[in-house]
């Protein structure tokens, strides 16, 4: 049986206001950091998944005749591939194409002789941190921090960045050992 009501709530220290109130846009500066630098890693990951599905599809899909690439491989496989990856990545999702700051996807495929070569590029509008982008480049980039500095503010502020992923595959009709391009290593 309760002698006073509520009196565990007057025995207790409370904590300072000016602490929460000083602590708290520390706190929020911070996770939208993290925020930003993951969001950054997801748009590397998904391209880097994407890349190997558009690859493979490629690998088993295209056509070694010229009368089925003009009329398959450039009228319908490549603008399915790249829709899917355009799903994939979040293009099609407005919530998450705001989010990954996504600005357009390209899908460039270029056959040679034994490989094809399957080339992802993701741009990505700047994340435009409003609070750092206020000021000016000079003052926030002035020695010790130089070129790296630069290309991050640009990052940030002004440019956005470019992903690119590279995937070589094989034709699926070669009955010999693969030589990688740009290697000396023979897979057998």
């Amino acid at each position: 049986m309760l002698k006073k009501p509520f009196s565990f709530l007057r025995s207790r220290r409370g904590q300072a206001t000016t602490e929460v109130v000083l602590l708290f846009p520390i706190f929020f500066i911070l996770t939208l950091f993290i925020i930003k630098i993951y969001g950054l890693l997801i748009v590397l990951q998904k391209t880097e998944i994407a890349s190997a599905y558009a690859a493979r599809r490629w690998q088993l899909e295209s056509h070694r005749a010229v009368k089925y690439t003009e009329a398959w491989d450039k009228n319908f496989l490549i603008p399915d591939i790249k829709k899917k990856v355009q799903e994939y990545i979040g293009f099609t999702n407005p919530a998450m194409r705001k989010f990954l700051s996504l600005r357009k996807v390209d899908l460039e495929i270029k056959r040679y002789e034994v490989w094809n070569s399957v080339t992802i590029t993701v741009s990505t509008y700047p994340p435009r941190i409003p609070f750092l982008c206020n000021y000016d480049k000079r003052e926030v980039c002035k020695r010790p921090y130089g070129d790296a500095c630069m290309r991050g503010y640009n990052f940030i502020c002004e440019k956005g960045g470019t992903l690119q992923v590279v995937k070589q595959v094989p034709n699926r009709d070669r009955p010999i050992g693969f030589i990688l391009p740009n290697s000396a290593k023979s897979l057998k």
